[in-house]
């Protein structure tokens, strides 16, 4: 099954700093994927090994950022395990009907929605500062944001993050940093979920996953740290340029390709 898969030294170098990078990227803000997707893009002969690789080196990351921002207390685990479940079977239940639908349509309007996003952050420069009173109570959030966003993860992908940190702020009225670590549990169970799917599928390079999974350990951690110490003045640039730039990757590759 592995056969192709033979690794270079300095792929090897290339693949840790990828993951460290995306690591560290994904936890403040999201869309470590444009970093790590077309590098396995590029050395993996398969893009379903690509894609499920992916799953396996960003479930590394994003587990690391949640125990870091757990054992902080910027995340409270308890308070989000019915989302992390509805998170989870979301993502499959999105992963299983993606086989069954052509998901062309939804990845050209998908940037327009993340375009919006961010001019609507950018106009809103106090939203996230500080935690204001919920306008959904959390039960109907888990149902509706969690299993909802967790579908629409396993269905197509870019801008999961951006969407949970969204929710968790107008939503639930988390400052930015608290939206932060709850998308990063989040994008755990959902990861968790769609790599399940790929290794039945036998579809994940294991060498490549394990090499990037190191790096996204050290980043993520990194990312938390720089999270929780600097807050929503450090996170708000970074947030605001990551989706401005998954939104001209999509764009690219769907109206321009």
């Amino acid at each position: 099954m592995e056969s192709f898969h033979s690794i270079e030294w300095w792929q090897i170098a290339l693949l840790f700093a990828t993951g460290f990078t995306a690591g560290f990227v994904d936890t403040v803000a999201g869309g470590g994927g444009l970093l790590t997707l077309p590098m396995l893009m590029n050395i993996c002969p398969d893009p379903k090994f690509a894609l499920g690789t992916n799953k396996l080196q960003s479930t590394f990351g994003s587990s690391s950022a949640t125990f870091h921002f757990a054992r902080a207390g910027t995340l409270n685990l308890r308070d989000c395990r019915r989302a992390c479940l509805l998170a989870f079977l979301g993502s499959v239940a999105g992963s299983l009907l993606v086989q069954q639908f052509d998901s062309h349509r939804l990845k050209q309007i998908i940037p327009l929605l993340l375009f919006a996003v961010a001019i609507f952050v950018w106009f809103r420069p106090q939203l996230g500062e500080q935690d204001i009173h919920p306008r959904i109570s959390r039960i109907k959030f888990d149902f509706i944001f969690a299993f909802g966003i967790g579908l629409y993860d396993g269905f197509l992908g870019p801008g999961t993050g951006t969407f949970l940190a969204l929710a968790f702020m107008l939503g639930l009225g988390f400052n930015l940093t608290k939206s932060t670590a709850n998308t990063k549990a989040l994008n755990w169970a959902s990861n968790v979920a769609s790599l399940l799917v790929f290794l039945i599928a036998q579809k994940v390079w294991f060498v490549a996953g394990l090499i990037m999974g190191g790096g996204q350990v050290f980043g993520a951690k990194l990312g938390s740290h720089m999270v929780i110490t600097r807050g929503t003045k450090f996170i708000r640039p970074v947030f605001l340029t990551m989706v401005l730039l998954i939104t001209l990757k999509m764009i690219y590759d769907n109206w321009v390709k």
